[in-house]
């Protein structure tokens, strides 16, 4: 049973739910079912967004090997990565993955990846690419399989949605940004359909989504295949967004749609691209090769969402404060925090190194935090909702 104070704005369980949602004492290599589907992953996945740019092949191979030892078999990648985005390394973060998977056993390790959306920068990803239409997720699919190395990928997604929509630092939708060409979620789905009964992908997720396009996609999963009635469009398990201490909007509208319709929340950027590890809390403090730092100017998405605003800064001091108040680290507070959410299936953590990653690991591994601090960081929360949505 699953419980929500409005006034705290805070989630508390007291067991599973009928759609297998896991219960908060659970530890971080438990498995979890994702969404209503038949596929368990781990409480952490491993991105690899930075693989091929700030992370170099064999650092890249010591940091999943580590994953791996603890039980951590889920790596999440997309066709763009790695970011900062440039044509030189298109695909290379996906290509490291499936160099490494070489010497596995591939059906012990759960991968997932997407296409990415409309873009008119990427003129080296299918001149753009323009729209997120069949021809282009067929192409991102097989670009994908081959990188990787691999003849199937568990969980297939839409990096971000083929239509206007408020996203990385922009909260308000805006009417007058609408545009009627965006590519139906049906024909979408369709394709990915296809892929599905052609073994090319087993699970179909959404990434960057609102509460619409969620349950939009939900509703076709009943409709049936317009040139095969007999196959229904295949059904999101997984909905891909950003939840962090800073970015608690998933809990808005889209925790609703999720827990009623058994849809699992895939939780990336849980230490808000490093700014909730205290390393950013002082202007100028942190070192060179911070991501924010190093990719300045290169970067657009990160620094819109997490640029050092006063409500940064002022959140940034009040959830390290509490951290030293309860004798841990900015980082295990801020992981564990995401990681006691009940709709959430797996957290995406990222690491440049070993170090970052053992950190991650065993803050994970240290269970939920107490009643009385997470009331503490809602208290703050409340003072300052959602400064890097």
């Amino acid at each position: 049973m699953l419980n929500f104070e409005r006034g705290m704005q805070r989630w508390s369980i007291r067991n599973c739910d009928a759609n297998g949602m896991r219960a908060a004492t659970a530890q971080a290599t438990d498995l979890r079912r994702l969404g209503s589907s038949n596929l368990r992953v781990p409480s952490l996945c491993l991105g690899t967004m930075l693989f091929g740019e700030s992370t170099e092949y064999n650092t890249a191979c010591h940091l999943m090997n580590k994953c791996l030892e603890r039980g951590v078999n889920f790596f999440d990648t997309a066709e763009m990565y790695p970011v900062p985005q440039a044509s030189e390394t298109q695909g290379a973060s996906e290509k490291m993955l499936g160099d490494w998977l070489k010497s596995k056993d591939r059906s012990k390790i759960i991968i997932s990846t997407k296409v990415s959306g409309p873009s008119g920068q990427m003129t080296w990803i299918r001149g753009g690419p323009m729209k997120v239409d069949a021809k282009n997720i067929a192409s991102a699919i097989e670009g994908s399989l081959m990188r990787l190395g691999t003849d199937y990928i568990d969980l297939y997604q839409i990096h971000w949605p083929d239509r206007y929509v408020p996203m990385f630092g922009d909260v308000d939708y805006r009417t007058t940004y609408a545009y009627s060409e965006a590519v139906p979620l049906e024909v979408q789905l369709e394709a990915l359909g296809r892929a599905v009964r052609e073994g090319k992908i087993l699970h179909v997720g959404l990434s960057n989504e609102t509460a619409w396009g969620l349950m939009k996609c939900l509703h076709a999963a009943k409709q049936q295949v317009s040139d095969q009635p007999s196959f229904l469009l295949p059904r999101v398990a997984s909905l891909q967004n950003a939840y962090n201490l800073l970015c608690r909007t998933f809990d808005a509208h889209l925790a609703e749609c999720c827990h009623l319709e058994g849809v699992s929340l895939l939780a990336y950027s849980p230490l808000a691209m490093g700014l909730l590890t205290g390393k950013y809390n002082v202007p100028g403090a942190a070192g060179a090769d911070a991501r924010l730092i190093k990719y300045k100017g290169r970067y657009a998405e990160a620094e819109s969402r997490y640029g050092m605003r006063p409500n940064v800064l002022s959140a940034l001091k009040a959830y390290s404060d509490l951290a030293a108040e309860a004798g841990i680290s900015p980082t295990e507070m801020a992981l564990r925090f995401v990681l006691s959410h009940p709709l959430i299936a797996s957290v995406v953590i990222g690491a440049t190194s070993m170090d970052q990653l053992k950190e991650q690991l065993a803050a994970a591994e240290a269970g939920p935090l107490g009643e009385d601090l997470l009331m503490k960081i809602d208290e703050v929360h409340s003072m300052l909702p959602n400064p890097a949505p």
